[in-house]
């Protein structure tokens, strides 16, 4: 059976975004693939210092995950910091992957580009952590044999980069490495967040799906709209609102919500409480099973030690060949 892989670092409670672009096209992957998720706590050491603040994240991570509907029985969940391979394999990597591929990466460029703007040295402040985060992205993909990787638009470039390890790894020691293919949901590529930009916890625009109640309506009450009158038409294809209320509501209501917007007489605040509702009835429950399973950390644990044996069950790549041979 074909391996599908995704992770998601530990920092901060996941949002809308994260269910959208990637928990739930994760979690549907499970149906037809062999399927491993992980808590990304390696790769949140590059912003976090509080360890006691990253484990509370993990298992926050992990209780949304089962919360959600993964079923550690059927599928495998693991910490990264669990399985020593994926740095070992990270370190291996780095030495087929050139430094102008990584200084092409997103979040570095960005970074640099920020210093440079404010006549700062393009690399004050950025950590090697930072640099060298798509190799360990890479070895997260490549350790367990990943054939598919479910990835929001943003992410595609790192798919790229490991795809490209991959194959200067296999070229340079023979072909070892599953190369992965990118799984992205055309329909939930970018989510929109309360301001109207990419929803993300840096922007502080985020709903918090599992939130109680009365925070989620908060939340969702924050969506920035324009003074446009309830009586006045509107394109719900240019609003928010309804945008995120299409990737919830059953079809038939956001085709009412849509065809109320273009005849005139739906109000933002109306709309509004309609898309607080149905998030409600649509997280609910998950919200009640994750504060059972945010009780008992100690069944996270045992589910984490459970699933750091991920090269015992992973895709049937030659793990003892190619680290014994490069191994001194």
């Amino acid at each position: 059976m074909s391996v599908a892989l995704t992770g998601i670092k530990p920092t901060g409670t996941p949002h809308l975004g994260n269910y959208l672009g990637m928990i739930n096209p994760a979690l549907r992957l499970a149906e037809a693939y062999q399927a491993f998720y992980f808590i990304a706590d390696y790769h949140a050491l590059t912003t976090e210092r509080d360890g006691a603040a990253l484990r509370r994240s993990s298992y926050e991570v992990a209780a949304t995950w089962l919360a959600l509907g993964l079923d550690p029985a059927r599928v495998t969940l693991y910490r990264q910091s669990d399985v020593p391979e994926v740095t070992e394999l990270t370190w291996i990597l780095s030495n087929v992957t050139p430094k102008g591929l990584l200084n092409r990466a997103h979040a570095y460029k960005a970074a640099v580009d920020e210093n440079v703007a404010r006549q700062r040295d393009p690399d004050a402040g950025i950590n090697m952590g930072l640099f060298n985060y798509p190799v360990l992205m890479a070895a997260d993909i490549l350790f367990p044999g990943a054939d598919a990787v479910p990835v929001g638009q943003d992410q595609r470039q790192h798919l790229e980069m490991t795809q490209d390890m991959a194959e200067a790894f296999n070229a340079a020691y023979g072909p070892i490495l599953t190369v992965p293919e990118a799984v992205i949901d055309e329909r939930v590529m970018t989510i929109p967040g309360l301001d109207g930009r990419k929803m993300s916890k840096s922007y502080d625009n985020i709903i918090p799906i599992l939130a109680p109640a009365k925070q989620l309506r908060k939340a969702v009450m924050r969506i920035v709209t324009d003074s446009r009158p309830p009586e006045e038409p509107k394109d719900p294809r240019e609003d928010t609102i309804y945008q995120l209320y299409e990737l919830v509501a059953p079809p038939e209501a956001a085709q009412s919500m849509a065809e109320r917007y273009e005849r005139g007489g739906l109000g933002y605040g109306q709309a509004k409480g309609e898309l607080f509702e149905a998030l409600d009835a649509t997280f609910a429950p998950a919200r009640d099973r994750y504060a059972e399973i945010m009780a008992d950390t100690n069944a996270i644990d045992r589910i984490f030690v459970d699933g750091s044996f991920v090269e015992d069950k992973a895709h049937p790549n030659d793990f003892d060949g190619y680290f014994g041979e490069l191994s001194p």
